[in-house]
């Protein structure tokens, strides 16, 4: 069953531009997307990821949130044919302050996650990236009857949830982190979650990195630095198309970025990436440039 996947533009984040890729950057403010996932194809459409409570709230972090009129969340599920009370699955990649903000406004959906995410954000280990208000919401959950699916994927392995989406654990960036497969008509697309952040500067043309197919870790993670270097491999060799949660999705092959997506649909028009322009300056610390996305034909 081929689904396709919505881009939801929820939210623009400033933040310290190595918090996203180690020592890049150091000091320097940069921007970045935060989006859901809007699944449709099946009998009910499937949210993935709600974003923040309000652009307000990443101000607990001393990060600075951005929100239109327009990226508010019922106006971005509006843009394709869908409402609020349409929605009757949300599916996390996990808890923290920009991906689990909205689900009190779902009363009557089923959020599914895994059990680990919410021990782990309940553990206050990792303090203002888990608002208190968030993980009392989820507890409440657990008391509602059917309000809430907890997945065992650090036992029971990959779990399919409806037919042609498979949640897996991701391996890295939260202890409870979970990626989403899903079959579109052009292959499966592997929602990662923040184990991956920036395509470019981690992927393409990694900082500091000398050994092939070596990504850079991220400046935000639970887990070890090969934990997640391998839960990036593993997102990157889920599929056909590897979707993070703060950057444009990409094509991948092998492990290889082949292009990045530039619409608001996956599969979609893509951006191909020319691996020839990228060079050793970012292995040096100097930095490649930012994605831009130029919408052409899809390839």
């Amino acid at each position: 069953m081929p689904y396709e996947i919505k881009i939801l533009d929820l939210l623009d984040i400033e933040l310290e531009s190595s918090f996203l890729v180690l020592a890049r950057n150091m000091g320097k403010i940069t921007r970045v997307k935060t989006w859901g996932y809007l699944i449709l194809g099946g009998e009910d459409p499937i949210l993935v990821d709600t974003g923040a409570a309000s652009p307000e709230i990443m101000q607990r972090l001393h990060m600075t949130g951005f929100q239109t009129e327009e990226m508010k969340l019922e106006n971005q599920l509006a843009k394709h044919g869908v409402r609020m009370e349409d929605v009757r699955w949300i599916l996390h990649t996990h808890h923290h302050i920009d991906h689990a903000g909205q689900d009190d406004r779902f009363p009557h959906a089923t959020v599914i996650t895994t059990r680990r995410e919410l021990e782990f954000s309940a553990s206050g280990i990792m303090g203002g990236q888990y608002p208190p208000e968030y993980v009392k919401h989820h507890i409440d959950r657990l008391h509602t009857p059917g309000a809430l699916r907890l997945l065992d994927l650090d036992i029971s392995g990959p779990d399919e949830l409806f037919p042609g989406i498979v949640a897996d654990m991701a391996g890295g960036h939260t202890d409870g982190s979970m990626n989403i497969m899903v079959e579109t008509a052009e292959g499966v697309a592997c929602i990662c979650g923040d184990v991956l952040y920036d395509i470019q500067n981690q992927i393409v043309d990694p900082i500091y990195q000398v050994l092939d197919y070596e990504p850079q870790s991220t400046g935000n993670q639970s887990t070890s630095k090969r934990q997640e270097r391998g839960a990036i491999k593993k997102a990157l060799n889920s599929g056909e198309f590897v979707l993070p949660i703060h950057d444009y999705p990409a094509r991948v092959k092998c492990g290889r970025v082949l292009s990045r997506l530039v619409g608001d649909s996956v599969p979609g028009l893509e951006q191909p990436v020319d691996h020839k322009t990228t060079s050793q300056t970012n292995q040096m610390g100097m930095g490649a440039e930012e994605f831009s996305p130029e919408p052409v034909h899809a390839i």
